[in-house]
């Protein structure tokens, strides 16, 4: 484990800087942790969490896949793909690390997702623990650590100091880039961080949430459960929940003609809207309530059945924080989980 002072970070962003494109959580106009790239003195963000998860980085909102071009008959396929950078990500929170687990095994699987694994093999991710969960935290019902965040580099702010752990051969390359802005350290203060972040995460309103009525085998027994009339009415439809969380991974395939040619691009989709899978013969989930049904249980049951256990929830708290009608997954847990 290696330390620098909070007073030469800067520098140390600097030398990470010099060899691959940083980005890291700062303050927007508006007061929110965005992701943004770093520049010279871009102060990193104290807020707990960014509004939107670091999912961008490898899954994009939009992304042009290939473009077309016909003359008479004949038509050209444009590969537009091009080298990906090597780029580090820092300030990673240990739900989001998490995220990347869940999404690997769906792109990264055969076939695989080129797009996304070339932005996974240039990319480096630094997390950074936690030290003021939040209220609307419950990583700990998902087995993650918010005090121990894995990722190829860790690490622990404290008051005055930056703990640097490397945990794979990424990580490595990277910590002895900054080795000589570092120094050799024990994980004295760390430890204690993480206890005193342990303590916090017990008192949290979800500490009590737990996962025992979910998983895989549990689709006949929780499906045509009564609970869900009432735990959908509300429910606008409006796809915010999707489009925050660090693991959902629809998305949609279009072409735009441009007028020269037609560009080949895909966007992220939601479970929640009523077009979602809609084809010519019409949407097979017609109704809200059904739609609502399959965003938790494929969080809760259908990903787990299929991922040895894994649920495809981290607990970030952000669908907590930004549903307009205060509905999430931890609500639809303690109901049909009988709390």
């Amino acid at each position: 484990m290696r330390k620098c002072s909070l007073n030469s970070l800067q520098s140390v962003f600097g030398k990470i800087a010099s060899s691959a494109l940083l980005y890291l959580p700062v303050d927007s106009a508006d007061g929110r942790a965005v992701f943004s790239k770093w520049d010279d003195g871009t102060p990193l963000s104290n807020a707990l969490n960014t509004v939107r998860s670091p999912k961008d980085f490898f899954f994009p909102q939009t992304e042009d896949l290939m473009r077309f071009k016909t003359e008479g008959k004949s038509i050209e396929v444009i590969d537009v793909r091009e080298e990906t950078e090597d780029f580090v990500v820092f300030g990673v929170r240990a739900c989001d690390v998490k995220s990347f687990d869940i999404l690997d095994r769906v792109f990264l699987a055969e076939p695989r997702d080129s797009y996304y694994a070339s932005r996974r093999d240039h990319g480096v991710i630094v997390s950074l623990a936690c030290t003021r969960p939040s209220e609307t935290c419950f990583c700990s019902t998902f087995g993650i650590d918010a005090a121990s965040p894995a990722g190829d580099v860790s690490c622990w702010k404290t008051e005055s100091e930056m703990f640097w752990q490397a945990n794979t051969e990424k990580g490595e390359a990277l910590i002895k880039k900054i080795e000589e802005l570092t120094e050799e350290c024990s994980d004295e203060a760390v430890k204690e961080q993480q206890e005193k972040t342990a303590r916090i995460m017990k008192k949290l309103p979800l500490a009590g949430l737990n996962t025992d009525a979910f998983g895989g085998g549990k689709t006949e027994e929780l499906f045509d459960r009564p609970e869900w009339t009432e735990l959908s009415e509300a429910c606008l439809g409006c796809g915010t929940c999707t489009f925050v969380c660090p693991t959902c991974q629809c998305y949609d395939i279009k072409d735009f003609n441009t007028g020269n040619g037609v560009i080949r691009y895909r966007c992220w989709d939601s479970c929640m809207y009523s077009e979602f899978t809609k084809m010519a013969h019409g949407n097979n989930r017609l109704s809200q309530k059904e739609r609502f049904r399959q965003r938790f249980m494929h969080k809760l049951v259908y990903y787990p059945e299929n991922n040895d256990g894994l649920f495809s929830c981290v607990g970030c708290g952000r669908c907590l924080s930004k549903c307009p009608i205060s509905m999430n997954i931890a609500k639809v847990m303690k109901k049909l989980g009988g709390e």
